[in-house]
């Protein structure tokens, strides 16, 4: 088998040592929710999904987009005054005086934590300069991050007939806003105090799994009459897989919160921890140059990844065909790449196990030649001497 021909070989074997694809498909679990999704939150591919397409009212979810042109378009430290708005007594709100005076990250809080109206409004105008203009943002945004499924009317949630989205759009929205670390920290916070304004203030995450749940993660609740109750959730990390969900529509708020840990749930379920690289496991063997034995190659750290239930992981290493000795174990010679579904996803150096050696000239002579040549090299070489050594003696008798 040559050199290349083993480095495939064990890299195959290694890719078929890895624990995926064959778990038993577990099914997704019933819902009350009309409409709702699960996906990777990496990828964004679905996992589940129930009329993901559908338009609908989606309540407060509206202020993520809200929060998204705020985090993209003023700085935390920013403040913004309050303007005269008359909330209806539903209305979730923090009692924003008019001319109050608050900071963006704490007005971020409000938004996102306590679904404050008040907030929402205040955050539109200070990054727009007024509601309307703040609303039309808004749509271009949704149409540059292609949320085909996607209207908005306002900047807080109240019901409209030209506000709607689906669940897969709130999906991809809360995927691009759970990678930015300060929205992340604040949808995963229980509770928040306020110290900007005219009074310090405690605001309470409305999303109660978060502080029930610790693999929860985010993201924000919903309700308006016409939305039902809505509520798009996260949770996982990097080690379990991240997911995300979306359920509108659900009939009270305890269908909303079950229907969302039975999504999340499964959701996490569907990833397995593998690991296709191991210090100890060899990739690859290849030649030694002048030499009968073949060196070990492994790679120089170990990979560990979280992948879905069903991907393809294998391993594709790249080394020479042989090594020229010596060389010390630990050196770099090749490189190993880590692929799910044909993509690489890592690449980690390949090292020789052990030192692999030199040659030496009598090795290099034979194995360049052969030992049939190299034997008749010998016999020349000692018939030269011989029949030298006899030419000085005849010379040496002459002499006498």
């Amino acid at each position: 088998m040559t050199s290349r021909a083993r480095i495939a070989a064990i890299a195959a074997l290694a890719a078929a040592a890895l624990p995926c694809a064959a778990a038993a498909a577990q099914p997704p679990p019933e819902v009350q929710a009309p409409a709702a999704i699960v996906v990777d939150a990496r990828d964004g591919h679905v996992l589940f999904a129930r009329a993901a397409e559908e338009h609908r009212a989606i309540a407060s979810t509206t202020k993520l987009m809200t929060a998204l042109l705020t985090l993209e378009r003023a700085r935390p430290d920013e403040v913004f005054t309050a303007p005269d708005y008359d909330a209806a007594p539903a209305e979730s709100r923090i009692d924003l005086a008019a001319g109050e005076r608050m900071t963006v990250a704490d007005l971020l809080k409000a938004l996102l934590l306590e679904s404050a109206n008040d907030a929402a409004v205040t955050l539109a105008r200070g990054v727009s300069g007024s509601t309307q203009r703040f609303v039309g943002a808004m749509n271009r945004r949704a149409e540059e991050l292609g949320l085909e499924d996607t209207s908005y009317a306002n900047p807080v949630g109240l019901d409209d007939p030209g506000a709607y989205s689906s669940a897969h759009d709130l999906a991809t929205l809360a995927a691009v806003l759970m990678r930015r670390p300060r929205f992340a920290r604040i949808v995963d916070l229980p509770e928040a105090r306020l110290e900007s304004g005219n009074r310090t203030r405690v605001v309470e995450n409305r999303n109660l799994l978060i502080a029930r749940y610790p693999f929860v993660t985010g993201v924000k609740t919903g309700h308006t009459l016409r939305a039902g109750y809505v509520l798009i959730g996260a949770a996982g990390n990097a080690r379990t897989g991240r997911v995300l969900s979306v359920v509108l529509g659900d009939p009270s708020e305890a269908a909303r919160d079950a229907d969302t840990l039975a999504l999340l749930r499964w959701g996490l379920s569907r990833f397995e921890r593998v690991r296709p690289l191991r210090p100890a496991r060899t990739v690859a063997e290849v030649d030694i140059a002048h030499r009968s034995e073949d060196a070990e190659l492994v790679p120089a750290r170990p990979v560990a990844l979280t992948v879905r239930r069903g991907q393809r992981v294998r391993v594709r290493a790249s080394a020479p065909d042989e090594l020229d000795g010596p060389i010390e174990a630990g050196t770099r010679v090749g490189t190993a790449s880590v692929l799910v579904d044909g993509r690489a996803v890592r690449r980690v150096a390949l090292v020789p196990r052990a030192d692999v050696p030199g040659a030496g000239t009598v090795r290099v002579v034979v194995s360049t030649l052969g030992v049939p040549l190299t034997l008749a090299l010998v016999a020349a070489i000692l018939l030269i001497a011989a029949m030298t050594v006899l030419r000085i003696r005849v010379r040496l008798r002459l002499v006498r």
